[in-house]
């Protein structure tokens, strides 16, 4: 016979207690002095430790605040997982984003196969949000240099057997960012020589994102939200604006929030307010003084 006295507990709270106990611990903190100290209910905070207790948010933070950690460590993200992990963010605390993309290029070399400037530089990836013309402008330049042109998209699709959209509703976010990977890591191992267009989110994925950085020149194809709505609407898909009055809202959010990613990017071009021939013509010779600075520079 069940015993309904004895509550079922929740695996996240089983381990979100346990891990709490364990900072509380290291502090050499009894549970009475961080409750004290914290401000919270001692019995509460038991319930907490014991994986009975749903702490809210408020609750937590000033138990982080006392025990000088942060909610990550507290909820169990894997850079707190480890005493080496705790070092590794110590020493990253506080660096400037220059600093920090020094760190990235550094911990690259070490750890992955390195991939020299020169072999790089001939694969040119294209990033940046729909409609900002990297298939168009990708399929100029491949064209133009006589290379393979990589769509993503559709080696993402060959490789799963369907379509972006039924990988997403049959198999989840997760499935897509693992098909991306492998399509992104399938394109690099066969085409030494390419221009490849890329999803818009592939910089949410930052396994993806770093593999592109490493083994690509990478191009951001910028535009104004306005440009990006406008040119998809003219390519016949009316989905950004059906149903959803706030599509130009949730443009521009997607665009800041990924602003800051593209721009980690070899080089930045705005296709704003200009043909499509402007922009090709413009863009070639960017790339073009972009390649004989780097020939410069290894010589």
């Amino acid at each position: 016979m069940t015993d309904l006295s004895d509550p079922i507990k929740d695996p996240f709270l089983i381990t979100l207690g346990e891990r709490l106990k364990t900072l509380r611990a290291r502090r050499g903190m009894t549970r009475k002095a961080l409750a004290r100290l914290a401000d919270v209910s001692e019995r509460h905070l038991a319930n907490v430790e014991s994986g009975v207790g749903n702490a809210s948010i408020q609750f937590l933070r000033q138990l982080t605040l006392v025990l000088n950690c942060t909610l990550a460590e507290m909820i169990g993200d894997e850079t707190a997982s480890s005493p080496e992990w705790l070092m590794i963010r110590e020493i990253l605390r506080g660096r400037s984003e220059a600093e920090l993309a020094q760190a990235r290029a550094a911990m690259t070399d070490l750890f992955e196969t390195p991939t020299s400037e020169s072999a790089r530089r001939q694969r040119v990836a294209l990033v940046g949000l729909r409609g900002a013309g990297k298939s168009t402008l990708g399929q100029m330049l491949a064209d133009t240099w006589m290379v393979p042109f990589v769509e993503l998209n559709r080696q993402i699709e060959a490789l799963a057997g369907c379509s972006i959209a039924e990988i997403h509703a049959l198999y989840g976010a997760n499935a897509y960012r693992r098909y991306e990977y492998r399509a992104l890591e399938d394109a690099i191992r066969r085409f030494p020589t390419a221009v490849i267009a890329t999803p818009g989110g592939i910089v949410s994925d930052p396994a993806s994102f770093n593999l592109l950085l490493s083994h690509c020149y990478t191009v951001w194809l910028k535009a104004t939200p306005e440009e990006h709505m406008e040119r998809v609407l003219a390519q016949g898909d009316k989905r950004p604006m059906s149903g959803n009055r706030e599509a130009m809202d949730d443009l521009k959010n997607i665009l800041d929030s990924r602003a800051q990613f593209y721009s980690k990017a070899d080089l930045t071009f705005d296709t704003s307010d200009i043909t499509q021939e402007a922009a090709f013509v413009g863009l070639t010779e960017q790339l073009r003084g972009k390649a004989l600075a780097g020939e410069k520079g290894a010589a």
